[in-house]
């Protein structure tokens, strides 16, 4: 990144700003961030004052200029009233990771908080405030420009009605962006005309929001700023859209009927968005009736227990929750995996443990869920890294579930599913068949001379399974938790217990050729280090690559998107030096996982553990694998 000398001008009417920095009259000169489609610019407003929307549209202007972008929304867990900041990194590099670090731009519109915002603007960078109020002296720093806008004085002049004043403040200042980073005001025009389509009353105030900052930007600074956008065409098919919404519909391409639910943060939004595109796509054209059930239950118990006995039905059914409901969903996931019962659960992690922190971002629980229940249980899990994957692993859940009859989770995490994020298109095969595995059918059970629910006649763990009402007389069995031999009746004889815990073993290993490979990506020579990661952890993963690669050290990578494991994730560990397993938790979950199931030494694998509840980021990844290294090179010299 570059500097050059700039020209702020800042003031409003009569009033020139008070300002450290030398000036000539109104103009003043200091050294400034240069940059074109690669910075960051930070937003910090006030929890509930109507802010995201405004800073979300600031995002998709850029995006629709055809410059990749990245939003993250970093919110306190109240409903109103305390800090919140809204990310937005802007790189034709397609660097979409959280970047960390200072920002280039700040829009600090939150009086709490303003010292810390002040302290977050990079060297040579620049402060957008609403200057109706002053500034204390301190709080001037010689190294960053101020761009004094008295937004609260505007709107006191242009609005009478107060939570007018409020909500268009945000509108105002993304006008005034749009003027100062070169943002063509004809897309935030048609992103207003979209956002209230069927509202007509609302576009025209909003618009005229919009020019009030941006005449005011355009009147009052050298516009536009050494940081801004240009047009490019780099989007391609990819579109913006957040993992709740994702699987959401995933579940109904999925052929889910049925959802038992709790309301818990981050994961509530998965069924709500279920249900309104069931508004759309589950209704009866023939009698207006839906064709889908939503329940929501006490609490997280009866949800699980809702959507286990609707799938022992035959419908295809789940439940979504966060970190607090997989605790008290344990014990009914241990009977779903030993009564053998397919279900679906979208887990949205968040920072734990007990109520934790519930509105940042961890993947902290991976053993909790691979183990869940008492006893000996392992439970399938598949680990999207984008909103496509999470309808994708959405809609395949319910094919492995019902195809293993066991629960499938699927591991989403708060970044993942409240955040936008830039992403493939979802795609879907019209002339897919859903894939209901081992289900006899009335016919079937005619040819039986002798049905045994849980006798493994193909040797591959998989037992065939009737739904009630199927056969008049054959096919009934009796669905227990308690030990059972083939026939599904009770017992205590260890040999019957022993042989059906290993046939349950036995096809955990067949899930494994089931479930979405490992991601592997290898030169022609393989490279002394290799970085193993899952979930959200890959957005930083290119962005590190390139970075080490500036330091001289090749990579390979390998992204898991899957448990149970397969012999390719083994294989790569062998052909490596040295092995790191990125997470976002602080015990090493996956670490102990690998260690664990492929038995591994504990030597071989290095743990980059980020624990903090905001998105990993590339510079924390590349200190600690350069970091490791070097300790290693001088325990080796000394």
């Amino acid at each position: 990144m570059g500097h050059e000398k700039t020209i702020i001008r800042q003031h409003w009417g009569d009033h020139k700003m008070n300002q450290p920095l030398k000036h000539d009259g109104d103009e003043q000169y200091s050294i400034n961030c240069q940059a074109v489609n690669n910075f960051v610019v930070r937003f910090a407003n006030v929890n509930g004052t109507g802010s995201a929307s405004a800073n979300n549209m600031f995002a998709k202007a850029v995006l629709r200029m055809g410059i990749p972008v990245s939003a993250k929304n970093i919110f306190p867990s109240n409903i109103q009233g305390l800090p919140t900041w809204y990310e937005v990194r802007i790189s034709e590099d397609n660097f979409l990771a959280r970047r960390g670090g200072a920002s280039e731009l700040v829009v600090a519109m939150n009086a709490q908080s303003l010292d810390e915002d002040i302290a977050s603007v990079a060297s040579g960078g620049f402060l957008l405030y609403d200057s109706s109020r002053a500034l204390a002296d301190n709080q001037f720093r010689d190294d960053i420009s101020y761009l004094a806008i008295p937004i609260s004085a505007i709107c006191q002049k242009e609005y009478q009605d107060p939570r007018h004043r409020q909500l268009f403040k945000n509108v105002i200042y993304v006008g005034a962006l749009a003027a100062l980073l070169n943002i063509e005001f004809d897309v935030l025009k048609s992103l207003v005309a979209d956002q209230f389509r069927g509202k007509d009353k609302l576009i025209t105030p909003n618009i005229y929001a919009l020019e009030l900052g941006y005449q005011y930007a355009n009147q009052h600074f050298t516009c536009p700023l050494s940081i801004k956008v240009e047009r490019r065409d780099l989007i391609n098919n990819r579109i913006m859209v957040d993992g709740n919404t994702a699987s959401g519909l995933g579940a109904v391409y999925g052929g889910a009927t049925v959802v038992g639910w709790y309301p818990i943060t981050p994961s509530t939004s998965v069924v709500e968005k279920f249900a309104s595109y069931c508004q759309r796509l589950r209704i009866d054209p023939a009698s207006g009736k839906r064709n889908y059930a939503l329940v929501q239950a006490e609490d997280e118990l009866a949800a699980i227990g809702i959507a286990i006995g609707a799938s022992w039905n035959g419908a295809r059914s789940f439940t979504a929750t966060s970190g607090p409901g997989i605790s008290l969903m344990t014990e009914f996931l241990g009977l779903a995996y030993f009564a053998e019962v397919p279900l679906v659960l979208i887990n949205v992690q968040r920072a734990g443990p007990s109520t934790g922190m519930p509105t940042r971002t961890q993947q902290s629980d991976v053993l909790t869920c691979a183990y869940a229940s008492h006893g000996d249980t392992k439970h399938v899990l598949l680990f999207p890294q984008d909103p496509a994957e999470c309808f994708e692993f959405s809609a395949l859940s319910f094919d492995l579930a019902d195809q293993l009859q066991t629960p499938v989770i699927i591991m989403s995490d708060l970044d993942l599913g409240m955040n936008d994020h830039l992403c493939d298109e979802f795609s879907w095969d019209d002339t897919q068949e859903y894939q209901l595995g081992k289900v006899l059918s009335a016919e079937q059970l005619d040819e039986v001379e002798d049905y045994a629910r849980y006798k493994d006649t193909d040797g591959d763990g998989i037992c065939y399974r009737t739904l009630p009402g199927t056969h008049p007389d054959k096919g009934a069995f009796f669905t227990r938790g308690t030990s059972r031999n083939e026939y599904a009746g009770y017992t205590e004889k260890s040999a019957e217990y022993v042989a059906n815990m290993d046939r349950l073993n036995k096809k955990f290993a067949t899930a494994s050729a089931l479930v979405p490979q490992p991601e592997i990506t290898e030169g022609k020579k393989i490279a002394p280090v290799g970085l193993i990661y899952f979930g959200t952890s890959s957005h930083a993963i290119d962005e590190s690559r390139q970075q080490l690669k500036d330091h001289g050290l090749a990579i390979d990578t390998l992204r898991i998107k899957a448990f149970p494991f397969n012999e390719k994730i083994s294989q790569f560990i062998e052909r490596h030096a040295n092995i790191f397993v990125i997470e976002q938790n602080r015990d090493g979950q996956m670490r102990a996982l690998l260690m664990n199931e492929l038995t591994v030494d504990p030597a071989r694998l290095n743990a980059i553990l980020n624990y903090d509840g905001l998105p990993v980021t590339s510079t924390f990844i590349v200190e600690k694998v350069l970091g490791t290294l070097a300790r290693q090179q001088k325990s080796q010299v000394s």
